[in-house]
């Protein structure tokens, strides 16, 4: 018998196709903007000028400060920006850092929002905008903060480096793994969950194999899209958490933190969701903790918190942050547990579920 559940599709536009870039200023134009600013971070300023051309009189310019972990100050910076250039709408391209900005210039300022991703964060297809100030990782959950329309290019990501490729695709899987045992879950979304995690299982290996495989990068962007949307319809738990903290706090990268964390948080929930997680420990190998370690070995992952410049006495502090204001999990956490978890992570032990 279907247990009751109640679920709330995203109302977000998404455009997926080979070469979808070229529509960006159709888009702009047909939400009714003609202002767009376009976004992106120093290392993509190149990109976003090229963008910015191509859509011609629809640009209004360039802000290239984006940076991990959405602080708030330049947010502020951008804001000024917008205002000064009359915008009427942002153009995000690029990754997580370059989302988040987007949202939150959106959350401030209303703003229509078009994502242009070239990794797979996911983060373009949630409501959910985490930002950093005073050193610490706050969240919020927003209307406001989901973008309006999503433009997918799988030709944007083949010059993505393996390696962010990796611990991008790994930061997405973290968003479905939480997904199937999110606290208001439903059966749309843990299809969409184990949908994206079999797409990324695939195509990971592949793209580590044949970088410029369109191929592989496209099937890896369908499930990094999959996965965001069920973090954009259901709750996150202890892994987001700790995630934010460790970034927040200890200005750890982000993707690269899931990718070591995943494998430790989900072996920590695994006897208490063991139903919900099944369907995905077949996919690794019938664990889930150990199965998910063994699969980011094998594709070059890092493993290790400790590659991260982190000290032991942060780990203390982490555990201590990890557990206020905690998410709901389906375990119940302490800080003894936390903090014995965090030892495993920054040893590179391999978790036992």
């Amino acid at each position: 018998m279907t247990q009751p559940f109640s679920y709330a599709g995203s109302p977000a536009r998404i455009i997926f196709a080979e070469g979808a870039r070229s529509q960006v200023g159709q888009w702009i134009e047909k939400a009714g903007c003609r202002r767009a600013l376009v976004l992106s971070t120093p290392q993509q300023r190149a990109d976003a000028e090229a963008l910015a051309r191509e859509i011609g009189k629809l640009a209004c310019g360039v802000f290239s400060g984006a940076t991990m972990h959405t602080p708030v100050d330049v947010t502020e910076a951008a804001v000024k920006v917008a205002a000064e250039t009359l915008a009427d709408c942002v153009v995000s391209l690029g990754g997580g850092s370059t989302t988040g900005l987007g949202k939150a210039i959106a959350y401030r300022t209303d703003l229509l929002q078009i994502v242009v991703p070239t990794t797979y964060a996911g983060s373009e297809v949630t409501p959910i905008l985490g930002q950093t100030e005073a050193g610490r990782k706050t969240t919020i959950r927003d209307a406001k903060i989901l973008p309006e329309v999503v433009i997918y290019d799988p030709a944007l990501t083949l010059g993505l480096p393996v390696a962010m490729s990796i611990t991008s695709g790994l930061n997405a899987m973290a968003h479905a793994m939480e997904g199937l045992y999110a606290q208001d879950r439903n059966p749309i979304s843990t299809l969409m969950a184990l949908e994206g995690l079999r797409a990324l299982a695939r195509s990971l290996p592949e793209i580590v194999n044949a970088p410029r495989d369109v191929k592989a990068r496209s099937d890896a962007l369908y499930g990094a899209w999959l996965c965001g949307t069920v973090l954009g319809t259901v709750g996150m738990a202890l892994h987001h958490k700790i995630c934010h903290t460790l970034g927040g706090s200890f200005d750890t990268p982000h993707a690269e933190t899931h990718a070591v964390m995943l494998p430790h948080t989900v072996a920590f929930n695994a006897t208490a969701a063991a139903a919900e997680l099944a369907p995905a420990a077949e996919i690794f190998g019938g664990s889930i903790g150990g199965g998910l370690w063994d699969f980011a070995k094998a594709i070059g992952a890092p493993l290790s918190l400790k590659e991260f410049g982190l000290s032991e006495a942060d780990l203390d502090r982490a555990a201590s942050i990890s557990v206020e204001n905690p998410y709901w999990n389906p375990r119940p956490i302490d800080k003894t547990s936390i903090r014995s978890l965090l030892q495993d992570a920054f040893e590179g032990r391999r978790p036992t579920d």
